[in-house]
């Protein structure tokens, strides 16, 4: 392998041609594109195509910003489907996801699927029983679907369209 992911590329692709791995920071171009993308034309229930709210969601979503991700404690991952990133998702070890948008190019492909499903393992493989996340108004069903349940309202913003989600890692539960 000639390019800059390297060894990274060789992990096995679920089904579906659907590759999951861990995201280096030679991946910060194309994150932020699925980011923005997905922002901008799918969450258009919890923006309203509202430039200030626009602006301010996708702020931190540049390039440079998200290198600063990649620290300890923290896992960023990427779903890769027909050889491009096609979402990417991300979690902190302590038992929270901390993003999972898909590129609008790919919904329904399963790619969001097959990385939600990677986040949940990788916070067990963590020791974690119970993960959490705050999802937008879009993403609420999807979660319900995949046996995720409403806590609330997130309590640390204030956004309306912020809702506290949770989910049992216990396999019985």
């Amino acid at each position: 392998m000639q390019n800059k992911r390297g060894i990274s590329q060789a992990f096995s692709k679920p089904s579906g041609g659907v590759a999951l791995r861990p995201a280096t920071v030679f991946d910060v171009f194309d994150i932020s594109q699925v980011l923005i993308r997905s922002i901008t034309q799918l969450c258009v229930a919890d923006h309203n195509n509202d430039p200030d709210h626009l602006k301010e969601w996708t702020a931190n979503k540049d390039p440079e910003t998200i290198r600063g991700w990649f620290k300890s404690g923290s896992q960023i991952w990427v779903a890769e489907h027909e050889g491009q990133v096609a979402a990417v998702g991300g979690l902190f070890e302590t038992g929270k996801i901390t993003l999972l948008y898909v590129d609008p190019g790919h919904v329904g492909s399963g790619v969001g699927a097959a990385l939600l499903n990677r986040l949940e393992q990788q916070l067990a493989a963590c020791g974690c029983t119970e993960a959490h996340l705050d999802a937008t108004r879009t993403a609420r069903k999807f979660y319900l679907r995949h046996g995720w349940e409403d806590t609330g309202r997130c309590s640390d913003r204030q956004d309306l369209s912020c809702l506290a989600m949770r989910k049992s890692l216990h396999p019985d539960d």
